[in-house]
């Protein structure tokens, strides 16, 4: 396809309608330092004064003025083209930009009626920026029409492909900061046009704006000669307009030109693929914006140079209420402004300002997509009934839970064909992780070349999977985020690669659930798989259960962690975390075969309980407590601790065993710390006071520690997991190596039972016995003891 020009005519716009989007950029931008600033006197209708000035100036000025200047153009080509918009604000530290805007358009006041769009009003909006009990300095979820916070940088485009993934009428603008410009998920995010279908999904606009420097630093882009940088542009796959200079009146025409470009060029792209069937991947246009940092502000402060260098980055002033230099300064910066025009005597805006403001829902601040509580729709859950497997007796028939689950996901897909409101995500891993029964009902999202051996790629796909954990994190979050449904399916290791990312999204819902506008969306839902204890192929490097740990840290209300031991107690928990709303639910489950313990109705009331004894795999007699507890949580520790309850009834039939098994982590919480936790009385009742506790977890095992170490009977809790022994070896050499095997388990009961240690001498030294054969057994055979291959349950 032809190439746009790089710099398009500037010959748009009338004079009075420069004049009339000049007056709407000047209000946000007086809006934006005031912000920063006042407290007090927000119409300057006296002299500044000390008092009227924060006693704590925080914000970012710098990047301000340049997002003060897209907001503006988009409320133009918004309200002359009736676009249905978002737009995805990376440079998250200018808030006072994104609040200066949504108080103009009248969304802010509606959101929040006591922030009136008056005088009045703009003194508490002034107020309220970075100051205690009010909001924070980013956009952040108290901000209407933001889906993305960007106090931490690198996710703005991948959000924003997310966003626009099947939302057909929907133009995602995003706003990409230089400095964000220089991380990994930012150049990864490049990548997401060849996932975007012109036919069923939405377009994004990325809007690179280069004002030069970071807090201390010049940015790489900006300083790439531009023929360089357009040719990066190029090589991504788009076709860049470059806007650039510093002064108004010139930028405005080229921004206008540049926008209305952009915007035709999606148009004719759409129509293309819609209309005429055209199949060749697009070039979208993208538009470079070059304007000098703090544009507007301050040129110097104290005898250096400020606007347009890295000083203007936060307050450009910051002696305002001790020096009188810098209190004039500012009165004079705001005036410039000419507040005056701006503002009629009681504050609000006048109608040049509003000109060019989009109404009701076109508003940005007012868009639904960016509420996405206000879209979302249940998701056409199957009956499990249909997908469950049969259990006759427990530990005796294998399946590979992920292969079950992947059925069920399979039929939510072919369900969800007609609305497009379900899609997987993964890195190169859904065949893998055994749910390709899902290319029954969908193919894997692909715009670029294919050839003849290419498997199950589609245009329209609804399973993307690219080598990229950033880019799956960020395209489900905004997802999500717009009122749609989704799972992330990982290896358990390389889930780590998004810790950061997931910290940023738990934070946001924890926030967005005390927001009553604020409606609930689709929970985030990662299936990990490929785990720990099953990478003896892979090795070490892929061994790491630390995920849970990490998400386990966060706010409670937001997190959920489960760790279903068979493929029924998964599709239970599957169906529950697609159905949930406002969480991160982490799923750890297995893909190898591994053995069927409950039947579905006992699969249900189990993870209903969260925890509870398997009153058919111990010995208890039910007029005692039991003489030791054996605990598990996850599918080998299940399996361990059940071949080890085997041996004790075989070995130690007087021995009162009862058999405890977790799904819900955070049951093990006190009730006072999580909403799942179990109040103390229910604690002591499953797991006692006092009797030893012998713990087969998952992951490391100080977690299970810290999570119970307030328990009455923490003192008898004994933790076995993962303690960073591993390498390429047999699935049961993993757990030997960690002592979580069998053998280790019944010696544990045997040391901490009081008075069993002599009693059941040789049966402990029969246990080591074993663990020793094993390790020779294993170097001769390249195979498991068959005593191991070989077992199921014989209770």
């Amino acid at each position: 396809m032809t190439s746009t020009p790089r710099t398009p005519p500037a010959d748009v716009l009338s004079a009075a309608e420069v004049a009339d989007l000049d007056a709407h950029w000047r209000a946000a931008n007086y809006l934006s330092v005031g912000q920063i600033y006042l407290m007090a006197n927000p119409l300057l209708t006296e002299p500044l004064a000390p008092e009227h000035i924060k006693p704590r100036l925080l914000g970012h000025w710098g990047t301000s003025p340049g997002l003060n200047l897209v907001h503006t153009h988009l409320n133009r080509v918004i309200k002359a083209r009736g676009l249905s918009a978002l737009c995805v604000w990376g440079p998250g530290h200018g808030g006072p930009a994104v609040l200066a805007n949504s108080w103009l358009e009248g969304s802010y006041s509606e959101t929040y009626p006591g922030i009136g769009r008056d005088a009045a009003g703009m003194g508490a909006l002034f107020k309220q920026f970075s100051f205690p009990g009010g909001v924070p300095s980013h956009v952040a979820p108290e901000t209407p029409g933001s889906i993305h916070e960007g106090g931490e940088l690198g996710y703005a485009l991948t959000h924003a492909y997310g966003a626009a993934f099947d939302h057909p009428d929907l133009v995602v603008a995003c706003v990409i900061g230089d400095g964000e410009a220089e991380t990994g998920p930012l150049a990864a995010s490049w990548h997401s046009n060849k996932f975007l279908d012109p036919v069923h999904d939405g377009a994004v606009l990325p809007i690179l704006h280069l004002n030069g420097y970071k807090i201390a630093n010049p940015t790489v882009l900006a300083r790439l000669p531009e023929d360089e940088l357009d040719a990066l542009l190029r090589g991504y796959g788009h076709d860049p307009l470059h806007v650039e200079g510093d002064e108004p009146e010139a930028v405005h025409r080229a921004l206008a030109a540049a926008l209305d470009l952009a915007l035709d060029r999606i148009a004719a792209v759409r129509r293309a693929a819609r209309e005429d069937g055209v199949t060749e991947r697009p070039r979208w246009p993208l538009i470079v914006l070059r304007t000098p940092k703090g544009w507007t502000g301050p040129k110097e402060v104290d005898g250096l140079p400020v606007e347009g260098t890295w000083r203007a980055h936060q307050v450009p002033l910051p002696g305002v209420r001790d020096d009188p230099d810098h209190l004039r300064a500012l009165e004079a910066w705001m005036r410039s402004y000419r507040p005056e025009e701006l503002f009629d005597p009681s504050g609000r805006p006048t109608a040049q300002v509003l000109r060019y403001v989009p109404e009701g829902p076109a508003r940005l601040g007012a868009t639904p997509y960016a509420n996405g509580g206000l879209l979302l729709r249940d998701l056409p859950l199957p009956p499990l009934e249909d997908h469950a497997v049969p259990v006759d007796r427990p530990g005796t028939v294998l399946h590979e839970p992920t292969r079950v689950l992947g059925g069920l996901l399979e039929e939510v897909m072919a369900a969800t064909a007609g609305r497009r409101d379900f899609r997987v995500v993964g890195p190169d891993e859904t065949a893998s992780n055994r749910l390709d029964a899902l290319y029954e009902a969908t193919g894997k999202a692909w715009q670029a070349r294919t050839l003849p051996t290419d498997e199950h790629l589609s245009r329209d796909g609804r399973v993307m999977e690219v080598l990229s954990e950033h880019l799956c994190q960020g395209w489900l979050e905004g997802y999500l985020l717009t009122g749609r449904h989704g799972l992330f399916s990982s290896y358990e290791a390389f889930a780590h690669i998004v810790d950061s990312m997931v910290n940023q999204h738990i934070k946001w819902l924890r926030t967005s659930r005390r927001l009553p506008w604020r409606r609930p969306i689709a929970s985030l839902n990662y299936l990990l798989t490929s785990h720990v204890w099953r990478q003896d192929h892979n090795g070490f490097s892929h061994q790491d259960p630390g995920f849970v740990d990490h998400v386990l840290n966060k706010s409670p209300e937001v997190v959920r962690v489960y760790l279903p031991p068979d493929a029924n107690t998964l599709l239970v928990t599957a169906g529950h975390v697609l159905a949930s709303r406002d969480y991160v639910n982490v799923v750890v489950a297995g893909k190898q075969p591994g053995f069927d313990w409950l039947t579905l109705d006992q699969a249900r009331a189990h993870c209903a309980r969260g925890a509870g004894a398997w009153e058919w795999a111990g010995t208890e007699d039910g007029g005692r407590e039991p003489d030791v507890v054996l605990a598990c949580a996850g599918d080998v520790p299940t399996l361990e601790t059940l071949a080890a309850a085997s041996l004790l009834r075989r070995h130690l039939p007087e021995l009162a065993v009862r058999v405890v098994n977790v799904v819900d982590m955070t049951r093990l919480l006190p009730h006072g710390e999580h909403p799942h936790g179990m109040p103390d009385a229910e604690y002591d009742a499953l797991f006692t006071r006092d009797k030893p506790v012998i713990f087969a977890y998952h992951g490391y095992p100080w977690l299970v520690h810290r999570l119970a170490y307030r328990r009455a009977g923490h003192p008898h809790l004994h933790v076995r997991g993962y303690k960073e022994e591993g390498t390429t070896t047999t699935p049961f050499d993993m757990v030997v190596r960690n002592d979580l095997d069998r053998y280790r388990l019944v010696m544990d009961v045997i040391d901490r039972v009081p008075g069993l240690g002599v009693r059941a001498v040789a049966l402990r030294q029969a246990m080591a016995d074993v663990r020793t054969r094993h390790h020779d057994w294993i170097r001769e055979h390249g195979t498991d003891l068959p005593e191991v291959a070989d077992w199921s349950w014989d209770g």
